[in-house]
This record gives structure tokens, sequence and C-alpha cells, in this order.
């Protein structure tokens, strides 16, 4: 019989868990994040015979989930939640240049479709009562909210309060984010991202208000975002590593360090990924750290590269010990690098690069030319270009067409509510979650 799979806090002070409270609880008790006590470990050939991302992920997270009421249902959850493709593109078909994996190709246009919907997938096999729905409260910085209220509306025994930052996103994110139907709630705060995730983690350290909204979250400290984004780095991976017998390396673009973890966390568990670099925009949090070795977490700076504007990001913590955890570098790069690489990428290739998907591109350029021919790149494109279609289009001078689902999003009427940088704010909001005007 397999032992069942536990979580423990980061922190050390909260009682381990199986993987369903964990996706219940968000973060643990005591503040902290929930990481497994122990890793499954794979060897490549354990994944021979899967195709596409859903086969993979039913047998790459089984393991997660063992001794957990979801355990029988992980990959029917995989199969719908990811049913869409991640595919690689080598902008401009040039040989030694690095592979994009476009990680957009879901109903809201950006990765983090891969983790709400697997989580709000994970939440409706639970079986939760519409009488005491769980409440999912989630701060975001662009493109979270817009995939949680995607993947929230419809979930029967699930509400979602979505906080973003006024006048700190796109203004196709800022509709994304509000249009969507009860029982998803927007609220525009007064301050920047790390005020509304500080918001998100009061709320959490809240008992009463916690155990009121039983409340969860779809930020990535939930580890129910963490895992599902392991699919995708290690179906790519693994299929660069039968081509070339290689094992890839990755740049990924970053703010709450969520999408990186996921990458190390497959890699640590046998997956065949070679060493990651992070990419930030002009936050220098992350590349302070690196450079001296002492982590300060400090206010976040607005920039074109907005879903990375993270001063305090909070997956370091899970990073912090973590026995595998090495990052091999982190690049960060300013607005007008960002705008040169996008036109330059352009220009030279026809390809369309959001700003983060820049990022990327620009810290691989950077990288030492014995690194970059060393092994195969795989670069994350985190988001469609068309969602920050105000940045873009100017810099390569043309319309940036919307795909369909993205294109109907502007037809849907909005619903928001602005509020405060405080906890009595949110918590009146948690209280009357319909009074959203619009």
């Amino acid at each position: 019989m397999t032992s069942p799979m536990l979580y423990r806090s980061t922190r050390g002070q909260s009682p381990d868990v199986t993987a369903d409270k964990a996706l219940r609880a968000g973060a643990a008790p005591d503040g902290g994040l929930y990481l497994p006590q122990t890793l499954p470990r794979f060897e490549p050939a354990d994944f021979d015979g899967t195709s596409g991302l859903g086969d993979l992920g039913g047998r790459l997270l089984a393991p997660f989930f063992a001794g957990s009421p979801l355990q029988a249902a992980i990959t029917g959850i995989c199969n719908d939640a990811f049913d869409f493709p991640a595919p690689r593109i080598r902008p401009g078909g040039e040989d030694d240049g690095p592979e994009v994996l476009e990680l957009f190709h879901g109903p809201t246009g950006a990765f983090k479709d891969f983790g709400a919907r697997f989580l709000f997938r994970s939440f409706s096999a639970l079986g939760q009562s519409e009488d005491a729905p769980v409440t999912v409260l989630v701060a975001t910085s662009g493109d979270t909210g817009g995939a949680v209220g995607c993947a929230a509306e419809g979930v029967p025994g699930v509400r979602a309060v979505i906080l973003f930052p006024k006048g700190r996103i796109s203004a196709f994110q800022e509709h994304q984010l509000c249009c969507w139907k009860p029982p998803v709630s927007a609220l525009r705060v007064a301050g920047d991202f790390d005020a509304c995730q500080a918001m998100v983690k009061a709320a959490f350290a809240d008992p009463a208000l916690s155990e009121r909204h039983s409340l969860t979250s779809a930020n990535s400290i939930s580890i129910g975002r963490l895992l599902p984004q392991m699919v995708y780095w290690s179906r790519a991976a693994l299929d660069i590593y039968r081509e070339t017998g290689e094992k890839p390396g990755l740049v990924v673009p970053t703010g709450n360090l969520g999408n990186a973890f996921a990458a190390i966390l497959a890699r640590a568990c046998g997956l065949p990924i070679g060493p990651v670099v992070l990419a930030t925009n002009a936050n220098t949090t992350l590349s302070d750290w690196f450079e001296s070795g002492r982590y300060e977490a400090r206010p976040s700076l607005a920039t074109i590269a907005n879903a990375m504007d993270v001063g305090a990001p909070s997956n370091f913590e899970r990073l912090t010990g973590f026995e595998g955890g090495e990052i091999a570098g982190v690049a960060r790069v300013d607005d007008e690098t960002i705008r040169t690489c996008m036109r330059t990428v352009f220009d030279e290739t026809g390809y369309v690069a959001c700003p983060h998907t820049a990022t990327g591109l620009e810290a691989h350029a950077r990288l030492p030319e014995a690194e970059r021919k060393a092994r195969p790149w795989l670069v994350a494109a985190t988001a469609h270009p068309g969602k920050f279609a105000d940045i873009v289009e100017p810099v390569i001078g043309r319309t940036v067409d919307l795909p369909p689902a993205l294109a109907g999003v502007l037809e849907r009427p909005v619903r928001v509510s602005d509020i405060a940088d405080s906890l009595d704010a949110l918590k009146a909001q948690l209280a009357a979650p319909e009074q959203a005007s619009a």
C-alpha cells in the first residue's frame, strides 16, 4: 500500500497534512507555505508512452496526491484542465537560438491557466457545498486573477475574490479581471501588488476570518498552483532530452517565483532539467539576493512587465534551504531594454513577444556564449502579447491580433469595487461580496 504524501509548513509550526487539506488551506496555519515532506523520484523512462500534457500530468502528479481523496481523480483532472497545447517555437527558425515554450494558449492567454484550471477542478472533485462555499482569495499583478476568474465561473461550491493594484496593470488585464460573473468578485486596491499580497496573507493569518469564509488561495503560495505547473516543464524537458540527449536549460521570467520553483521541483524529482536562470524586470530583490547572498524585500517598482512587479516574492520562502534549489543566474532587465528586445526579435524573426517573454529572451542573450552553446535552452513565453497591446504595438509598429477567446473578453461587461489598502476593507468585501459595481 502506498504511503500518503504529507505536506509540511516551511515554518515548521503546523501539523503535516495530506494534499487535499493543503489545497483547501492555501497557506499553513503558522503562515508558512506547504512543501511535500518527501519527493517522488522519477527516471525519464518512467514517462515512456505518455503523450501530451494530461497523460503525463496524471503520471507525474499521482504520487503527490497519495492518500488524498483526490488520488483517483488526478488523471481526469489533468486531462480536463490541460486541454490546450504548450508548443515549443523557435523564433526565426535558427538552429542555434533558444526555443520558446508558449504557455499562453489557454482560455485567458497566460501560463496561469494551467494552475488555476487544475486547482478549481480539484475543488470541484472534493465536493464543496454551495451552502458553505470555499472562498478563493487571490492577489494578482496581472494574469493570475484573469485565470482564476475564468476557472471559477460556474464552479459550484467555490467563490473567488480577486485583489489587484489600481493603475498597475494593462487595460486589457483589468478588463479581464473584472468581467467574470458571480461568484467572482474583483477588488481594485489603492496600493501595489505587494500591498494586495500582504492583505491576503493578513486574512489567512486571522483564524476567525479564515474559518468564517473558508479561505483558501489560488496564488502560487498554494501548492495546488505549483504542482500542475511542473507538468509543462516536464513535458518540454522530456521531449528535448529524447531528441537531443541533453537536459535543457530554462529561462523563467518571474516575479513571485512560482513558475521557477515549479521547474526546480520537477528537476528535484528527477526530470531532465538543467540549469534554471531567472529573468526579472527592474525590481531588484532577486538579483540583489543572487549577487550578495542577502535577501531583502522592498517596495515594488512599476514596469511595463507588470506581472513581475514584485518586491517581496512569496515563494522565496520555499526556495530557501530547498535541496536541489540552485539558481544558475538572475538577469535584471529594465524597461528600455525590454522594448529594445521586443523590437529586435520582431525585426529579425517576425516573432511577437510580450514584455515578460522579452525579459526571458534578453536573459538568454546575456548568457556567456559557451553556456548558450553547451545545451538546448528553453525560454518561457508567459502571456499572449495581445494582452499588452498598448505596450507592444507601438514598439513593433503593427497591430497584435487577439485569439477568439481573448477577443471575447472585451465584449463582457465589468464589475469592480474600489477598496482601501487595509484588512478591514477586505473584511467588509468578504462579508458582502456581491456589492461590486460596474
